[in-house]
């Protein structure tokens, strides 16, 4: 059963809204043969990276930067994974206060050194929260998952 990974950095309500959104659109019930797995960036590894099929990142801006939480996870997991999971499917959805776009290239420039394969454009959640930013994670975690149920990726 392919294994959809969500790693997401979720230090306030509104960013647990989002993890929590990602992972129910992941779990749809027109999904039926995908195992998803998430995990805060601190509890993640190199070891659940190897295991899954596809990986949902999920970021604050953080002085224009993924979170702290985020870079440990790839610094932590960037040469263990790197020569086996190459083309891996990936994803990523950023809280951004401001634009986002350091937050962007950032993770562009380590995912490019993985050589993972975006799905889609990193999702850009710009400005004060919006409760539309919920549903498109949700959004984001399904089509995540129903790329790997229909063998798409």
């Amino acid at each position: 059963m392919p294994r959809l990974l969500i790693v997401a950095h979720a230090p306030s309500p509104n960013t647990e809204r989002l993890r929590a959104a990602a992972e129910r659109g992941a779990r749809h019930p027109d999904v039926e043969s995908v195992e998803v797995m998430v995990k805060p960036p601190l509890e993640a590894g190199p070891e659940d990276v190897l295991a899954c099929d596809a990986i949902l990142l999920g970021t604050t801006e953080n002085l224009g930067y993924m979170s702290g939480a985020l870079k440990d996870f790839f610094d932590r997991s960037y040469y263990a994974v790197l020569e086996e999971k190459q083309g891996l499917p990936c994803a990523l959805y950023i809280r951004a206060g401001h634009d986002g776009t350091g937050t962007r290239r950032a993770v562009e420039s380590i995912v490019t050194g993985l050589r993972w394969k975006w799905v889609q454009a990193p999702l850009l959640l710009r400005g004060a929260w919006q409760d539309a930013f919920a549903d498109q994670a949700e959004e984001l975690g399904l089509y995540l998952a129903a790329g790997l149920d229909s063998g798409i990726f």
